[in-house]
Parts: C-alpha cells; sequence; structure tokens
C-alpha cells in the first residue's frame, strides 16, 4: 500500500537484517490491517483508504491534484464512513507505533550482542569530530576550516555520534583519554539523575489501548522466536509461526471494535494509574538492570573504582501533587496519591518475597546458618506467635524459609495499614509492621550475609535488596508545585486579617515585601489561627502545607521535600513559601533549618535573564543560606546564635540548590531559537552565581515531549548543556506521550536511561571547550535576538490570534478527555480570554500548530536570523555556521532540531487548514499571514541544509527519513478529514438555532473530529 515499504535491490545490501525484518514486519502489519478492515466493512473500505493515501506523494507530502479529486471525495464523505477511516488510520499509526518500537528494542539487543566492550572508542575523539581529518583551507580568526575538510568531519562524526551512548562505549573512551581515576571517581560518588514523570495532559491514548499494545508486542516477540527457530531449521514457516499471526490479527480486530477515545474526563487519580502504570509493568525491574550494567561496564575497565550507589538513578512524580493551575489536586488527593504509590511498592515487595521463598529452600542439615539469623527467628516466634505454629513443622529445617515467612506477614500488616490509612477510616495498627524501608533492608540484608557466609550468592535476593534501596517504601517523590502568585494572594489575606500592616501586602514593592518578609521568618509568631476564617483557596494553601508536613511524619522526607514555584518573578516568591512552611512547621526559624527544599522556576524569557540576580539576592540572605546548608550551625559564618531546633532532621545534601528552567513557556514566549539560548545563558550564570556562594547547583529541565516544549533526543540534549553546568548532577521531566515511547518496553526503557546517565558522566568529565569561545556567544546573541524580534513580529501582529484559532483545531483539542488540568491558566478579570494567547497554556498551544502541519512554534524566526547574519559576509558566514555546527553541541542541537521538525511539517496541507477553515472576510488578512509563514520556512529550509551539507531534509538519518516519509503520507489523507469535519462542525454551531433537522448531531461530528486528533498525534508521535 506505501511504496515506502518496498525494497529495491539494491537497497537490499545497504541494509541490515534488523532493518530488513523491521520492513516485513510493518508489510504483514499492514496486511493484517488491511485483512480486519476488510472483513468489517468489505473490500469498499479498503478501496476508499488507498484512494485517500493518493492525496500524498511517495515522500509524504501534498500532490498537486485536480479540484475535484481525492481532496473533494474526502470532503464530501458521510459522517459514518468519515469516521471509519479516521479510526482505520488512527489504528495503522499505532500498529506501526508498535513495531517501530519492537524492532528499535531488537537493535539494542543486538548492537550489544556484536560490539565489544570497546564499541566505539577507537572512532571517536574526546570532543565530536577531529581537526586532524581537515588538510585543506586555513582557519579563520575564530578558527573555521576550510570548507574542502568540512565534509569527512561530518561523515566522521556521524559516524561516532551513532555509537556513542553506551556505558560499553563510555567507560573504555574515557581509560583511552587517560581520565584521572580520581576524577571519575569523585563523579561516580556525586551522581544524581532525577527522572520526573508529570501529569501535563499530552497522553492521547487511553489505557486500554496501552495495554493492547503491549500484548501485540508480546505476540511479535514470540513471532520473532518461532521464526528464528525456523531459519536454524531450515524451515520457510511453522504452526508457531501461523498462530501468533492468526492471534495478532484477532488481537486487531479487537481493537478495531475498542473505544479508543477516552470515555471521561480523568481524574487526578486516573492520571496517577497512568503514570504509575509504567513503574508496575517495566521500570520496577529495569532501574536495579541499570545500576547492575553500569557497575559491569566500570569494572571491565576500571576495576579498582567504586560505582555509585543503587539510587545513582531515581524517579520523582508530580502526578497528585502539581497544583499549579489544577484546582482537583488537593490535599486529599495528593495523601492518597502517596498511599497507593506505597502500595503498589509493597505488593511488589511481597510478590518477591514469595518467590525467594520458593527458591531459598535450604536445609540446616546441608548449610550452615548465621547465628544473628537464628537470633532474629527467636524473636519472631515471640511477636509473631501465629506464624511459628502455622509453618514451625513445615519449616523446621529451612530457617530461610520461615525467616521469609515472617518477612511476608510484616510486609501484608504493612499492605493493611495502608490500605486504612488511604482510606482515612479506622485506627491503624502499630504492631508487627515495617515502618520504614530501612527495618526492611535489615532482615533481607541478614538473610543475605548468612548466605554469603556460606558462599551462596541468590540474585533474586540481590534485585529485591537493590529495590527496595531505589525505591523505597514511597516508590516515587512527590513534588510539590504551585504558582508564586497563589502564594502572596494567601498572605495579603492572612496579613490583613491580623492587621499587621498598614496597606495590603500585594501592593508593597518588592524592596518592602522582602524587608518584611526577612524580619517576620526569624519570628515564631504563629500568622495562622486555628479557625481560619479566609477564603477557600487560602484555606486550601494552608491545608496544602500542612499535609506536607503530615506526609513527611508518616512517610519520612523521602516521600516529598521539593516545592516549585513556578512563575518565580522575585526574591519574595521564595520567601513567602518559607514563611508558609515555617507556619507548617517545616521551617525552624531558631535553627534556621528547613526540610522542603524550595526550587524557583523561572519560565519566561524575562524570568530566565532575571533569575542569576534573584538567586544571588537569595544568597545574601543569611536565613537563605543557612537554610541551604541545614540550620546556622552549619553556617561558617553564621552572625545568628542558634536555638534548639523542633526536631526537624537535615535534608540532605546540604548547600544544595535546585533551579528549574522553564522550555515551554520561554520558548511561546519568544520563539525556539530564543528560548534554547536564553535558557543555555541563565545556566552559565546560575553555576557562576552558585559556585560564588559556595553552594551546589542542581539544574532542573522543564522539557515537553515535543521540539517546541523541549522535547527531543534526551543524549544529544544533555551534551548540549553549557561546560560545567551539570557536574553529576541533573533532573528533567518526563511527560505525555514521551512515557509511553520511552518506557512501555524494558529494552528501550534500559537503553533510555543508559543514554542518560552515560550523557550526564560524559558531559560533566568531557564537557566542550568551544562553548566558552566568546565570539561564538557573541554571534549567539545576535541571532538569538533576531529570531526573537522575527518570531515577535509574526505573534504580535493583530490578526494573528484570530488566525491561530481559525486555522488550528484548537477548539476541538480543548474539548479531548485527556487530562485533568484546565487547558488555559485562569485569566484576569476583565480580560478577553479568546483574544488573548497569553493565558493559553503552552501544551495546547504547540499541539494546535502540530495536528494543523504547521509546527510553527519549532522552527519560525530562525531562517530570518540566520538569513541576515549571512548576508554580512556570506562564504565566511556560512563556514563559521557549518563549523559551529560540527564542533558546538549547542548549535548542531538547535539546527538538528529544527531539520527534524521542518520535515515533519507539511504546508501544503496546512494552506488547506487555512483555505477551508477561515471565513470568506478573513481569507485576504489570514493569506497574508501564511505566505509570511510559508516565506519563513523556505528560508529556513534552504539555510539549513546549507549549514548541514545535505540535499533534502533527514538525509543524514535514513531510517528517521523513511519513517517520517512513511507517516507523513497517512496523515495527509487525516489532516484532510480533520478540515472537513471541523468544518461542519463550526457550521453546526454557527447553525445552531436556525437548523432542527440534520442527518447527523453535533457529538457525532465533535468525535469525528477527535478521532482525526487521535490518528494525527500517533502519527507525528508527537502531542504537545
Amino acid at each position: 500500500m506505501s511504496s515506502l515499504l518496498q525494497v529495491s535491490s539494491s537497497e537490499v545490501n545497504k541494509l541490515s537484517k534488523a532493518h530488513l525484518l523491521l520492513r516485513h514486519r510493518l508489510k504483514l502489519i499492514e496486511e493484517l490491517w488491511e485483512s480486519v478492515l476488510r472483513s468489517e466493512y468489505g473490500q469498499e473500505m479498503v478501496d476508499l483508504l488507498q484512494k485517500m493515501r493518493k492525496v500524498s506523494s511517495p515522500e509524504g507530502q501534498v500532490q498537486d491534484l485536480p479540484q475535484s479529486s481525492v481532496p473533494e471525495l474526502i470532503e464530501s464523505l458521510p459522517i459514518e464512513d468519515a469516521i471509519q477511516a479516521a479510526r482505520a488510520f488512527a489504528l495503522y499509526f499505532q500498529l506501526i507505533n508498535i513495531v517501530e518500537q519492537h524492532y528499535e528494542q531488537n537493535e539494542q539487543k543486538i548492537f550489544r550482542r556484536e560490539n565489544g566492550s570497546n564499541g566505539a572508542s577507537s572512532q571517536i575523539s574526546s570532543e565530536y569530530g577531529n581537526l586532524s581529518s581537515i588538510e585543506n583551507g586555513k582557519e579563520s580568526a575564530f578558527g573555521v576550516p576550510g570548507a574542502d575538510g568540512l565534509e569527512e568531519i561530518w561523515v566522521e562524526q556521524s559516524n561516532s555520534w551513532n555509537k556513542a551512548g553506551t556505558f560499553q562505549w563510555l567507560f573504555p573512551h574515557l581509560k583511552k583519554i587517560n581520565m584521572p581515576p580520581r576524577m571519575l571517581q569523585r563523579l561516580l560518588t556525586e551522581l544524581d539523575i532525577r527522572l520526573v514523570f508529570t501529569a501535563h495532559p499530552t497522553e492521547i491514548v487511553r489505557h486500554t489501548i496501552r495495554k493492547k499494545q503491549r500484548r501485540i508486542s508480546n505476540i511479535l516477540r514470540r513471532m520473532d522466536s518461532a521464526e528464528d527457530q525456523n531459519a536454524d531449521r531450515g524451515m520457510s514457516s511453522s504452526w508457531e509461526t501461523e498462530e501468533a499471526v492468526a492471534e495478532l490479527t484477532e488481537e486487531i480486530r479487537l481493537w478495531w471494535r475498542t473505544d479508543e477515545l477516552h470515555q471521561f474526563k480523568p481524574k487526578v487519580l486516573d492520571e496517577v494509574d497512568y503514570a504509575l502504570h509504567y513503574f508496575q509493568e517495566v521500570l520496577f525491574d529495569v532501574v536495579p538492570q541499570l545500576a547492575h550494567r553500569l557497575r559491569q561496564s566500570l569494572k571491565s575497565t576500571f576495576p579498582h573504582l567504586t560505582p555509585p550507589n543503587h539510587k545513582f538513578c531515581y524517579f520523582g512524580s508530580w502526578v497528585g501533587s502539581d497544583r499549579d493551575g489544577n484546582p482537583f489536586v488537593t490535599p486529599t488527593v495528593t495523601w492518597e496519591t502517596a498511599c497507593y504509590q506505597r502500595g503498589i511498592v509493597l505488593n511488589k515487595y511481597l510478590q518477591s518475597v514469595e518467590q525467594l521463598r520458593e527458591l531459598l529452600s535450604l536445609s540446616l542439615h546441608w548449610s550452615k546458618v548465621l547465628p544473628e539469623l537464628l537470633d532474629s527467628l527467636e524473636r519472631d516466634r515471640q511477636r509473631m506467635p501465629e506464624i511459628y505454629e502455622n509453618l514451625a513443622m513445615r519449616y523446621r529445617q529451612e530457617p530461610y524459609r520461615l525467616k521469609l515467612a515472617y518477612i511476608s506477614q510484616k510486609l501484608q500488616k504493612t499492605c493493611d495499614r495502608n490500605k486504612i490509612l488511604a482510606n482515612q477510616e479506622g485506627k491503624p495498627q502499630q504492631e508487627n509492621i515495617y515502618h520504614t524501608e530501612t527495618d526492611f533492608l535489615t532482615d533481607l540484608k541478614l538473610i543475605q550475609n548468612s548466605l554469603a557466609q556460606t558462599s551462596l550468592h541468590c540474585r533474586e535476593l540481590d534485585s529485591l535488596i537493590s529495590q527496595v534501596e531505589i525505591f523505597g517504601f514511597t516508590l516515587t517523590q512527590l513534588d510539590f508545585r504551585q504558582e508564586s502568585s497563589v502564594h502572596s494572594d494567601a498572605i495579603t489575606e492572612l496579613v490583613a486579617y491580623l492587621g499587621i500592616l498598614d496597606q495590603p501586602y500585594n501592593e508593597l514593592t518588592e524592596t518592602e515585601k522582602v524587608a518584611w518578609l526577612v524580619e517576620e521568618l526569624p519570628t515564631r509568631r504563629p500568622l495562622i489561627p486555628r479557625e481560619m476564617p479566609f477564603s477557600e483557596r487560602t484555606k486550601e494553601v494552608v491545608d496544602t502545607f500542612q499535609m506536607l508536613k503530615k506526609l513527611q511524619r508518616e512517610f519520612g522526607l523521602g516521600i516529598c521535600h521539593t516545592y516549585i514555584i513556578s512563575m518565580t518573578n522575585d526574591v519574595s516568591d521564595v520567601l513567602e513559601v518559607m514563611l508558609l512552611a515555617q507556619e507548617a512547621g517545616l521551617y525552624d526559624p531558631g535553627s534556621g533549618r528547613i526540610n522542603i527544599r524550595i526550587v524557583p522556576l523561572f519560565e519566561t524569557v524575562d524570568d530566565l535573564k532575571h533569575a542569576p540576580s534573584v538567586m544571588k539576592d537569595l544568597f545574601e540572605l543569611e536565613l537563605y543560606r543557612a537554610a541551604l546548608a541545614g540550620g546556622y550551625n552549619q553556617l561558617a559564618t553564621a552572625s545568628k546564635e542558634t536555638t534548639e531546633d523542633i526536631g526537624l532532621p537535615p535534608l540532605e545534601p546540604t548547600h544544595l540548590q535546585e533551579v528549574m528552567l522553564g522550555y515551554s513557556d520561554s520558548n511561546k514566549d519568544s520563539g525556539f531559537l530564543s528560548s534554547n539560548w536564553e535558557i543555555h545563558k541563565a545556566q552559565k550564570a546560575l553555576e557562576k552565581v552558585a559556585t560564588q556562594y559556595g553552594v551546589s547547583l542542581r539544574l532542573f529541565h522543564g522539557r515537553g515531549g515535543s521540539v517546541g516544549r523541549g522535547g527531543g533526543p534526551a543524549y544529544a540534549a544533555i551534551l548540549a548543556q553549557p561546560t560545567d553546568t551539570i557536574k553529576g548532577r541533573i533532573k528533567i521531566t518526563e511527560q505525555g506521550e514521551v512515557l509511553a515511547s520511552k518506557y512501555s518496553l524494558p529494552e528501550l526503557a534500559l537503553y533510555h536511561l543508559e543514554t542518560i546517565t552515560t550523557a550526564v558522566i560524559q558531559s560533566s568529565l568531557l564537557g566542550s571547550g568551544f562553548d566558552r569561545v566568546k565570539p561564538w556567544h557573541q554571534i549567539m546573541e545576535e541571532l538569538a535576538t533576531r529570531s526573537r524580534k522575527a518570531y515577535r513580529s509574526l505573534i504580535e501582529q493583530p490578526d494573528f490570534v484570530d488566525f491561530f484559532l481559525s486555522v488550528t483545531p484548537i477548539d476541538v483539542i480543548s474539548q479531548l478527555q485527556i487530562g485533568s488540568r484546565p487547558s488555559k491558566r485562569p485569566g484576569k478579570k476583565g480580560s478577553n480570554q479568546k483574544k488573548d494567547i497569553s493565558s493559553l497554556r503552552a501544551i495546547p498551544w504547540v499541539f494546535s500548530w502540530t495536528q494543523s502541519r504547521f509546527l510553527l512554534p519549532a522552527w519560525y524566526g530562525i531562517g530570518s536570523a540566520l538569513q541576515e547574519f549571512l548576508g554580512q559576509e556570506p562564504t565566511k558566514n556560512l563556514n563559521l555556521l557549518r563549523y559551529f555546527y560540527v564542533k558546538w553541541p549547542f548549535f548542531r542541537m538547535v539546527i538538528s532540531k529544527v531539520e527534524m521538525t521542518l520535515a515533519k511539517a507539511d504546508l501544503q496541507i496546512a494552506e488547506h487548514y487555512v483555505n477551508k477553515l477561515s471565513s470568506k472576510e478573513d481569507q485576504e488578512r489570514f493569506q497574508k499571514l501564511f505566505a509570511q509563514i510559508t516565506d519563513e520556512y523556505n528560508l529556513t529550509k534552504e539555510i539549513i541544509l546549507k549549514i548541514n551539507g545535505q540535499n533534502k531534509l533527514l538525509d543524514s538519518d535514513p531510517e528517521l527519513q523513511r519513517s517520517v516519509q512513511l507517516r507523513n503520507g497517512t496523515i495527509v489523507p487525516l489532516g484532510f478529514l480533520q478540515v472537513a469535519l471541523i468544518e461542519r462542525l463550526r457550521q453546526y454551531s454557527k447553525d445552531d438555532e436556525l437548523v432542527h433537522f440534520r442527518p447527523f448531531s453535533k457529538e457525532e461530528l465533535l468525535r469525528g473530529a477527535m478521532l482525526t486528533i487521535n490518528g494525527i498525534a500517533a502519527g507525528m508521535r508527537n502531542t504537545g
């Protein structure tokens, strides 16, 4: 059906066995997809889909077709056929996504089998590319080689780049370049990688469908195994293969008869369940494997070094604790989330303990046991006599099984207690339970030590210990987040009630606010009365901090100690949270100790520019430095006499400041290049300020799934960070459809985590000297300024908001049941939100441009900026940009991301959105805007190809190029379908009061439009 699935004889020799197998599977899936549709709706449906796909060229772009041909056919489809066509294409994309993911996983396995520990170490230099390959041309004042040498660098670099990213490559490479073991050991000791799952509503696929995807992936795995066995036997087929094909067909048929759309708007706890699904199915087992893989690779190259602790890579979550803009995340919901997480991990431990009980059948007749273990059995007998009475005879000579029976009982009672706490009904028991994971670990390590004394080693036990050390009794750490104005409004109300200030707190200047807060914080005077005669919003703020304290009391600091302030503008935004924390007993002004980590989130471009000065002013405050240090006693320069603290445990590590950087809002505010450059600069400036005050910095990157929100390959993104800003520490958000693409399959998840860890180590130890070249920074500053100017000149045009609301499906996207959070932030009183995109969240903003194939936020403005720079000295500056692309990871990352989004964009189909979804009176003004966008797209594409030296987009990555083309070809008819349905839907709404009879309902049209959104999102593999 797709020409991209056909392989010419000349291509066969160029493709690996895995790639040929991928094509074979794609062809099989397409045939089964057609077969199911034929059996369900007849040959007419298959013929219709084939006609619709003729609207695109083999390269996946819209063809120049006569006005009366395929597009008109699509637009005239009855609503029933349109809906079925949308469903069919959506299913097609979901199926090929599964196949591609499955074989990405297989490729990782093949790579590990076929590549020895030296991997690519012989083919990559300490930087990306090797200047020794440049034989011709003279260097400019910027160190730019002649053009004749650039092609050789590109070839060498592309080969190196593809082989890096694994421990098998990393440690031999560090050994080869004589990395001092002491430096590597210091970094490994401090290695701290945190990946945070968020509840941003970009996961458009139902949980039910995700389960079907997993089943199909399992069938494909069995099919691979059967075909491998057939090959070994010299057989072309077998009953196992035929059975797998039949099972696959039936699974696709069941999927076809399943509703793809969410049946209801998910509640917060539904989102919690969606996110934790990945821990239950994949991550609980994969994360310990990551630590094992690192230890093995390190041992083979640096046998005398100590690997990092098991928890060097850890997961956090915002799901159920991020209340920014989501009124449904209440203190009660957060409590239920924490209990739910604990319930999951306890049940996992129970399963593992029962497996160990089956495995460790050692008898006292044939194996010695440590006296300490026998002593613990006696203590357990006294505490749990019922277990002894039931099992003493059965396990009389099997001490490990008896010990594990006691452990299982304590875990079960801990689970029962957790259920009572979750429901907040009844009195939970305190006897014969595990209060913390430390008690559980003590029992497990007692067994481990006893086995070790008799030269026995149990991998299953080691794995369980590793899991407990990583996940504890909390599974993930919950990060709290709230918007800064919510805190200031609450304090304004509190202060007004007590009559402390002569004027409302919110009317004070920033200097006056800071002065009052610094004066108020050292006192122990309570601000909040027991009876709170305040607004519901203020009560919610107060209750949130009290819940944070309650969670720490029950679960320990591991459950939650991070409080993120979105839209941080000033020092007072941070001090306000300290004051509210003090009221809840989370901050003790006497000792200066605090057990939450306050994290300012700088989101807009202006906030990013001001971030270093805000942090400098904070570090100047002794009370704030003391809080970071763990109290005044830990502050060498403290001028304050400390008082006895109120029992707050120290927050480790001390002297650590976490700062979060927002990619989404800064991109929406000023465009892709400007946003990325401002974040790049902010990181360097923040690191400089932190170093000046003796504070360690951990940067928290708020990346989305799409390029327009900071997404893209994590390995390249980490290497593109400024030199000396990572230092073994990084925190990154993972969200929406990104979770499914990275964590659905074990080997893919493991590879993703390995590439992140490798990049953090590589960037921390090697970095890029080119990142410090000041003339390059000056050029990038000029490019970012020009790019922002071009971007702002577009979105600030009077007609642009109307253009956006008309030519994108934003009105349908806002009605998708994919998240509990509203799609808009609360608007200011009196503002007209319909005509203002500032209140629109970045996710639906990017989602809308992606659906209509503009992908505008990810590239607009870059072409103009580069063209203006090239216009100054065309030859010299083009060579300079090419050199940047080869040698500067940041610039390469920017260009590569832009190239990928340009390849996914299709302005021909975008023009169809403009023509069909604009009213007659708007056509002229909207066509002017579209012409401006088209000119910028063509300019950007032309310059990108000049810089990377390619003839077509993605020529350097043929597999990605083929994948994008294959998808684009089927997205095109879906785009036409979407336009037709939205056009009818909007017309229906306009005529609602005039027309009382129609052959179809508004709900049917909306459903059809939503199905096209599902399909395009699956095809693009991106939402927001």
